[in-house]
């Protein structure tokens, strides 16, 4: 999730990213480097102690995460709302659970589960500052009270984006009337784009 706008980035004609246009167009083009082309440690930790709990992950992109959590048992479906990233998804899961992603708009989403967790990765810093109390407001939404909200978040203001970094007091005041921070842990195996600024935190759904 480079900023498209550095010489460095291919010459994009949608410069929006609430668009899914804006999305497709980096995917096709194979400009993704946010994309870790792997499973973090932090997730693979977290994951193993929440085994056969059903998993929501928005703004999936390539989803190797959904592989691994199929892999391990969980109920799992990954959404998109760019078609490219929903492709490229599909490749990675293979035609026996290509069904597990769909393309989706979250705001709107209506999963087929109860997710216990959802899972953040390189989601809420894809999204545009003014959309982040609609990201909290929704999240509190989908998880039942006691329901998990965990991953990983880009901390430190960036002049611009995506990704667009977030300074932690306000992080925590938009999370703070409807969750509770559980944990909070440094990551090791950042991607170049995010090293250095990544936290993984959990934070539970308040009743």
């Amino acid at each position: 999730m480079s900023d498209p706008t550095q010489p460095s980035a291919p010459d994009f004609e949608t410069r929006d990213p609430n668009s899914p246009e804006f999305w497709d167009e980096r995917f096709e083009r194979h400009f993704t480097p946010w994309d870790q082309a792997g499973v973090p440690s932090a997730f693979r930790v977290f994951a193993e102690r929440h085994r056969d709990a059903a998993v929501l992950i928005p703004g999936c992109g390539s989803a190797y995460e959904a592989v691994w959590l199929a892999r391990q048992g969980n109920p799992v479906r990954a959404i998109d709302f760019s078609a490219a990233a929903v492709a490229a998804a599909r490749e990675q899961l293979g035609a026996q659970d290509a069904q597990l992603v769909e393309q989706a708009d979250f705001f709107t989403y209506e999963p087929p589960f109860e997710p216990a967790w959802i899972y953040e990765r390189a989601f809420f810093c894809a999204l545009p500052p003014a959309r982040r109390a609609d990201y909290v407001r929704r999240m509190a939404e989908l998880l039942p009270p006691g329901g998990l909200l965990a991953g990983f978040f880009f901390l430190g203001a960036t002049p611009k984006g995506p990704p667009f970094g977030t300074e932690r007091a306000e992080l925590d005041a938009l999370f703070a009337p409807h969750f509770e921070l559980i944990e909070d842990e440094p990551v090791a195996d950042s991607i170049a784009v995010f090293a250095g600024r990544e936290r993984w935190l959990s934070w539970r759904r308040r009743a």
